[in-house]
């Protein structure tokens, strides 16, 4: 193991457990959600969606956080409410798990091709929610995705998301063609830049900002 590395995981280990448990009750939705963003990429999603399970799994196994979410809510209606305030809780436990942030690297980019898609991610743990996203074809946001989850929902969950846990996240579609290597390749993409800004720093000292506060 290089010296970088065995820095790092030394700082790992004395870092304070980074970990969150929230549960959300509204009349539209019920969700209990757990993670441990120094995991192993471990998960036991159910959200009654089948494909933004897979979604939710795919981020989990690509950034290394360990997520169990049991989620339910009025999918007879619409599987809007589920899959958003899903979101809309992951959002808050990565908040609150990452503490003051001191020590992350604050910054990741990603660039992840799923056969004919390709999609790229880039995070700033800013503190500061903003989302740019683009790049979708035409029609991906009507496309019903699994027989239930439409195209639309990939940017209400990444909204969710940013502006719940206080990052700066810009994700594009550079290519692609069936909607479900679309959506699967952003949620990759948005994983592995998540895991390289919140990975702790050796070489960083306290909170990674001249203003002292992230």
């Amino acid at each position: 193991m290089q010296n970088s590395e065995q820095a790092a995981l030394t700082k790992l280990d004395g870092m304070a457990s980074r970990t969150a448990k929230i549960a959300r009750q509204t009349s539209e939705s019920s969700i209990e959600l757990s993670l441990d963003l120094d995991g192993t990429g471990t998960s036991n999603i159910d959200t009654t969606v089948p494909f933004f399970d897979h979604l939710l799994t795919a981020f989990s196994k690509h950034s290394l956080v360990d997520l169990t979410v049991k989620a339910s809510g009025d999918t007879d209606i619409d599987v809007h409410h589920t899959v958003e305030d899903t979101g809309i809780v992951l959002g808050q436990a990565i908040k609150q798990a990452l503490g003051d942030k001191s020590g992350i690297g604050r910054y990741g980019d990603a660039l992840v091709p799923l056969d004919e898609a390709l999609a790229q991610a880039v995070v700033d743990v800013s503190g500061r929610p903003y989302l740019v996203h683009g790049g979708e074809p035409q029609g991906f946001q009507h496309h019903l995705i699994g027989g239930h989850f439409t195209g639309s929902m990939v940017r209400h969950v990444f909204e969710a998301i940013a502006f719940n846990a206080g990052l700066t996240m810009h994700i594009t579609v550079i290519a692609g063609r069936d909607p479900h290597h679309i959506a699967e390749a952003e949620f990759k993409a948005f994983a592995r830049a998540f895991r390289k800004a919140v990975e702790p720093d050796a070489r960083v000292r306290g909170i990674p900002s001249t203003k002292g506060a992230l």
